[in-house]
Formats: C-alpha cells, sequence, structure tokens
C-alpha cells in the first residue's frame, strides 16, 4: 500500500516554494486576475478513497478540460458519426491554430484543439434540448454534484476577446462543418469552457473513464470501446503541441486547461486532477506538468 496522503502533501509542499510558477492567462482578462500562487492536487483510486493537499477544493475555471466532458457527450448521442467530422490525430500545433484547418478542408485534427472543440460543441447544439442547461446537469451528474456551475463573467469575458474562436468557427462554417449559427455555437462553447470546479470535482467526473466507464456508465451512455477511445485522444492529445513530452514525463492519459488544471488517469487505478494557474510557453500548467511527473515517479504508476 502506498502512502498517497503524504506523497500528494510532499509534492504540494515542493510546488508551494517553487521560484518559477509560471504565467496565468492573460488573453482572458477574468482569468488574468487569478493568484498564480495557488496549487492544489487531489487523487481518487478506483475503490472511490480520496486524497487531497493544498487548494484542492478551490474552484478554478476548467476551460478545455471541458472538451473531454463535451466529447464523452457527442460520443454518446451520436456514436462513431462523430468521427465524419473531426479526426484523431495530434495536430502538433497550439491548441488555436488555423492553418491545417483550411489546408485540411475544414475538418479538424482532433477534438481536443479549439476548432474540433466547436464541432463537438455544435454537434451538442444540435442533439440536445436545452444545450447549456443538459451538458451543465450531465457534468454535475458525473461529478455528482449540483454545486457545479458556468462562470458567466468568464463566459462573458471570452466571448469578448475570442477573435481566433470566431475566425476558426468562421472558417469551418464556409466548410459546411458547422450546423448551427457561429453565434450560437461560440456562445455554447464559451460556457462551456467556463464552467467552475475544484480539483476534487474533477477527479470525480472522470470517474468513468478511469474504469473503462464501470458504475457511471448509465450515466455517460459510453461503451468501455468509446471510453478507451477518449483515453487515447487524451494521451496523444490533450496537451496540444506538448503532448508527446507528458506522454515522455508523466506517462498517464491527460486534459490540460489553460485556467491552470490538469486532469489526467491510470485506467483501472485512480484518477488525479492538479491546479495550478501559471502556464509555461506551451499553455500547459507548470507546476501541474512538473507535480504529475512527481507522482508517476514516485509511486511508479503509469501507463509505461
Amino acid at each position: 500500500m502506498q502512502n498517497f496522503k503524504a506523497i500528494l502533501d510532499d509534492i504540494c509542499e515542493t510546488a508551494k516554494n517553487a521560484k518559477e510558477k509560471g504565467t496565468v492567462a492573460s488573453y482572458i482578462p477574468e482569468l488574468a486576475a487569478v493568484d498564480k500562487n495557488n496549487f492544489g492536487i487531489h487523487l481518487r483510486t478506483l475503490d472511490g478513497l480520496d486524497y487531497g493537499a493544498g487548494n484542492f477544493e478551490t474552484p478554478f475555471s476548467i476551460q478545455s478540460i471541458s472538451k473531454v466532458l463535451a466529447l464523452s457527450k457527442a460520443m454518446a448521442l451520436i456514436g462513431e458519426s462523430v468521427w465524419k467530422r473531426v479526426d484523431v490525430e495530434p495536430s502538433g500545433h497550439p491548441f488555436n491554430q488555423l492553418a491545417l484547418l483550411e489546408i485540411e478542408n475544414g475538418i479538424p485534427r482532433n477534438p481536443l484543439i479549439n476548432s474540433g472543440a466547436i464541432v463537438i460543441a455544435d454537434i451538442l447544439l444540435s442533439h440536445l434540448k436545452n444545450p447549456k442547461e443538459d451538458f451543465l446537469n450531465y457534468v454535475r451528474e458525473l461529478a455528482n454534484d449540483t454545486n457545479i456551475n458556468y462562470n458567466t463573467a468568464v463566459a462573458n469575458s471570452e466571448k469578448n476577446t475570442g477573435f481566433k474562436n470566431y475566425a476558426a468557427a468562421n472558417l469551418l462554417k464556409s466548410f459546411n462543418n458547422l450546423e448551427n449559427p457561429v453565434d450560437a455555437v461560440l456562445d455554447f462553447y464559451f460556457h462551456q469552457c467556463s464552467i467552475e470546479m475544484s480539483c476534487s470535482q474533477v477527479s470525480k467526473a472522470f470517474f468513468f473513464l478511469s474504469n473503462k466507464g464501470g458504475d457511471l456508465k448509465k450515466i455517460a451512455q459510453l461503451t468501455e470501446s468509446q471510453a478507451k477511445r477518449i483515453n487515447a485522444i487524451m494521451l496523444t492529445c490533450g496537451f496540444y503541441d506538448e503532448a508527446g513530452e507528458f506522454a515522455f514525463e508523466v506517462g498517464l492519459p491527460g486534459k490540460s486547461g489553460v485556467g491552470g488544471g490538469i486532469v489526467a488517469l491510470l485506467p483501472d487505478h485512480y484518477i488525479i486532477t492538479t491546479w495550478s494557474p501559471g502556464l509555461n510557453k506551451k499553455g500547459n500548467s507548470l507546476l501541474g506538468m512538473l507535480a504529475l511527473e512527481q507522482f508517476t515517479t514516485k509511486t511508479k504508476l503509469s501507463i509505461f
């Protein structure tokens, strides 16, 4: 038996004392005000035991972490038809890069870059009766927590500054890869990214992927095969042009967000979430990446 609490406490202490904490995302004004000295880490094991350290109960904007949950909902709704509109290949480019989208005729490389997530948002808009309400309730059900909400100030901040997302959405529309109006799709997408959750809530929401669907399969409505595919996409595409580095250093499927959160998991073992708002040059949490590398090194629990 590993002493997970002691390991998390040690990692948290190291992170809190780190001199370099990265740079908080400033292109979304509401995120720029977050204190980069925050650090939280939370682990949930397959048998439902929870361990946390630092600010693991403090809500933060999950941003692109939400893309995985949106993808799971889209796959439950339309199954393999998702892959007619978005590919499953790593992009090797920043999350908001547009050149590949034009070269590849409006088919995003994967559903975890912005253009791919906008297509997924369009699918949800077409198939959910009350899209924003239904998606939020889906996340709440996965986490078994009705206190999870959108941060409308963050959503409006993104709406007012998300010019590249508007460019991507209009480019997708020009290739007939959006069914709904651009403004409606982006309104949903910005709200999706603005969901606030703590590390412990994120770990619980992703529990259905750690055990291939498991007890939450009825909520997620995913097959084991679909859960496996989502994990594969997280491993190869979850960190944009740093996905290879994360696999190399940490060795887990995972997903980052520019709010400073990272969720990662070892199927059939655990889910772990970190939050540290300071980002590295690739847009991933600087201390979150280091913390997860320390965790898999100390515990020897990774997929490799």
